[in-house]
């Protein structure tokens, strides 16, 4: 058996088409945050992790999960004051695409709603406590509204966005 027929190998057609499928949907994470309207990037940035998921499988929705928040931090896009909330931001990143991966065996939309409610309610409990402690209660209420049902809202339409993205390409 030669070296690239051995059990277990990847074509290189097949690791050229997933690093160019991962560098294009990459691009998209990339570009989502430099939408300044949250109601608008979110959802694409959500839908970009559970297509990235799907596609490519649940290593690369982890690895892109870091993507967003850093992009809009190095951006200047994410305000100083939710640098301490990066973290738990990836953190439900990766929750929402790993409940999803395993989850939509069972069904797309259980894995997709769950993924998305476990993410808000770690984000929006770990926002309350960073804010309540480390910030005025003036300013904390505004703050943490962006880090609440938006975050839900968001999660939820990029799973919409996703379906019908993955639909169309016969991927669900």
């Amino acid at each position: 058996m030669e070296a690239n027929e051995q059990v277990g190998a990847v074509s290189k057609e097949k690791t050229v088409t997933v690093v160019g499928t991962f560098l294009f949907l990459l691009g998209g994470v990339m570009l989502a945050p430099l939408f300044p309207n949250q109601f608008i990037s979110g959802p694409i940035v959500n839908a970009i992790l559970i297509i990235v998921t799907v596609i490519l499988g649940l290593r690369s929705g982890i690895l892109m999960s870091f993507v967003p928040s850093l992009m809009a931090m190095v951006g200047g896009l994410l305000p100083a004051v939710f640098f301490p909330l990066i973290p738990f931001i990836m953190a439900g990143n990766i929750i929402m695409v790993t409940l999803f991966h395993y989850l939509r065996r069972k069904n797309y939309w259980f894995g997709a709603g769950t993924g998305s409610v476990v993410k808000f309610l770690l984000i929006y409990a770990s926002s309350q406590i960073m804010f309540k402690f480390f910030i005025g209660k003036s300013v904390a209420g505004s703050l943490a509204l962006m880090m609440s049902w938006n975050q839900l809202y968001s999660a939820l339409l990029g799973s919409v966005i996703a379906f019908l993205f993955l639909k169309t390409i016969k991927r669900i």
